[in-house]
């Protein structure tokens, strides 16, 4: 007799962030009326037949059976179906994380027909479950939930961000954030991030820090200190060129920083990568 055992060698991760907050399954008829929305959480969209269109940020994408999209919180979407192909998906309401994706994008389309029978199983089994609400249906919901966004993380390397709260994620901090991510280099202070998002200094502040658990200056360090790791290890720019194509102002104040946010200074850093 062959017996092969596997055990965890350490303690399961805890559970992910997430909140299933709905399951909708809908059939687009020539009676339905699209209007563009957004939402506080991520909604997960799956395109189980016909074809139409998903139209975020004003952007028009092409939907047909298959595809898979994922719109993060905040973002002004629609979608619309053509009449000969009338569109049947399932939308999933998920509160609590948001996804990042290349370009700086806060949503994708990405057509999963090799794997549609492995994620179409979660959409419905979470339907079925929801509309049964039979004895612990919230705990296969939730643990159908996580299964999926593993199997997205694993299939498309997305990677995701925790929110402390959607519900107080509020479009001036994804604002600051979107804008910290795409010009991190660039000469930014608390002052022009205030005024780009219209609003008093103290209580940006106070409120990026409630959504993203961390200050807008210290988010903005930390992107800094991260492209600053990635040139350091892969090319032969001196220390003080990376300082400078990363944003830091001052020779000293990167210095400081990086060994704040690393624990050793940069050039023993690159020591260390390049001997790996």
């Amino acid at each position: 007799m062959a017996n092969t055992r596997y055990a965890f060698t350490d303690e399961p991760n805890k559970s992910l962030p997430a909140k299933l907050l709905y399951v909708t399954s809908s059939s687009y008829g020539s009676d339905w009326k699209s209007l563009e929305h957004t939402h506080y959480f991520t909604e997960l969209f799956y395109v189980k037949n016909g074809s139409g269109q998903l139209l975020a940020d004003h952007r028009p994408i092409p939907l047909q059976k298959n595809d898979f999209a994922i719109i993060n919180p905040h973002v002004r979407h629609t979608e619309t179906s053509l009449d000969a192909t009338p569109m049947e998906y399932v939308i999933l309401g998920v509160e609590g994380i948001q996804f990042t994706f290349p370009g700086q994008q806060e949503y994708t389309v990405f057509n999963c027909r090799n794997n549609n029978g492995h994620l179409m199983y979660y959409f419905t089994s979470m339907l079925r479950e929801m509309e049964e609400k039979k004895e612990f249906y919230e705990l296969v919901c939730r643990n159908l939930l996580e299964i999926l966004i593993v199997s997205l993380i694993r299939y498309n390397n997305f990677q995701f961000d925790v929110i402390a709260s959607s519900s107080k994620v509020n479009q001036e901090c994804k604002l600051v954030k979107r804008y910290i991510d795409a010009n991190y280099s660039e000469d930014i202070c608390l002052d022009s991030l205030a005024s780009l998002a219209h609003l008093n200094k103290y209580y940006l502040t106070h409120a990026f820090k409630e959504s993203y658990g961390i200050s807008p200056i210290n988010y903005l360090n930390e992107k800094r200190i991260q492209n600053c790791k990635e040139l350091l290890a892969s090319t032969d720019y001196s220390i003080a060129e990376i300082a400078r194509l990363s944003g830091f102002s001052s020779q000293s104040y990167f210095s400081q920083s990086f060994r704040k946010g690393c624990g050793m200074p940069a050039s023993a850093y690159r020591k260390a990568m390049r001997k790996t």
